[in-house]
């Protein structure tokens, strides 16, 4: 048995399948196993929590991890160690959540493209056919994350308690969200995952785009990533497309293509969730080994 995992801080999906691709069981879903922000003990419990995996780790070969916060040496060391004790006959790869995007995205395995993330968190790489390169390293949701999730959410609770929102925009989230400040600071300083806490708030955004107010939001968010992120690779963006993976992203795509004409940068392919197209690729892949 094979496992294909893509997770985020919010959400952990896994599909089971064999070295021909076939799907062996449903779809499962833990919570996010972000290793940079979850310490092991809490990695192993999330993972133990799930039955279907607890009653198959004996029988898993294979686990090809894709991850927030796999980014750097530490976490993604910590993760793999988590993984391996509790898959004791598997080898396990763990790399970082934006090679799934490239996987998920590019039109071929060789295709160049600058790659970008927008789920709970962002980021932006560049992909040149066989290797990755990213030019800024991710600082996380408090300082980085523009265009993501938790980004947004924090827009909405600061444009919401600095009075810079419409009234029927300002209802609308009294409805949706307790907004007491002591119930929002606990969920942010009391909490483990305030980045997932924080990107709840933008679905908001997608159930209210008739908003200008909304649409705006959305366009200057993804401004300030294709200006912090995007433009990092300024010399690639002539010649190369620009793919989008994550929820956010996905349902951005109107405002995500005219602000790319303002920046003058193509863009290509978006997806919700890498995951579907990682079996393709992984399946492929053992095969040609085996060969």
């Amino acid at each position: 048995m094979i496992l294909l995992v893509d997770s985020g801080s919010t959400k952990c999906d896994w599909i089971a399948v064999d070295k021909d691709g076939n799907q062996l069981l449903d779809k499962l879903r833990t919570k996010g196993l972000n290793p940079a922000i979850l310490a092991e003990k809490k990695l192993k419990k999330t993972i133990k929590k799930s039955k279907e995996l607890s009653a198959h780790r004996h029988t898993v070969t294979h686990v090809f991890f894709y991850g927030a916060g796999c980014g750097t040496e530490n976490p993604r060391l910590l993760l793999k160690g988590v993984l391996n004790n509790f898959f004791p006959n598997a080898e396990v790869e763990v790399n970082e959540d934006t090679l799934a995007a490239v996987y998920a995205t590019v039109n071929h395995k060789n295709e160049a493209a600058v790659v970008c993330i927008q789920g709970t968190g962002s980021n932006c790489s560049y992909y040149d056919g066989e290797n990755l390169h990213q030019r800024v390293d991710s600082l996380g949701y408090s300082l980085m994350d523009d265009a993501s999730g938790n980004y947004y959410g924090k827009q909405l609770i600061r444009d919401y308690y600095f009075n810079k929102m419409p009234h029927s925009i300002r209802v609308a989230l009294e409805e949706k969200y307790n907004l007491e400040s002591d119930y929002i600071k606990y969920n942010l300083y009391k909490q483990p995952n305030p980045n997932a806490y924080l990107a709840g708030f933008a679905e908001f955004m997608f159930l209210n785009k008739d908003s200008e107010y909304i649409i705006e939001l959305i366009k200057s968010g993804f401004r300030e990533f294709a200006q912090n992120m995007i433009l990092q690779y300024k010399e690639e963006i002539k010649t190369v497309p620009v793919h989008f993976a994550g929820s956010i992203a996905y349902f951005s795509e109107n405002e995500i293509r005219e602000v790319a004409k303002e920046f003058g940068f193509t863009v290509g392919n978006f997806t919700r969730r890498p995951i579907e197209g990682l079996v393709t690729f992984h399946t492929n892949e053992l095969k040609n080994n085996q060969a």
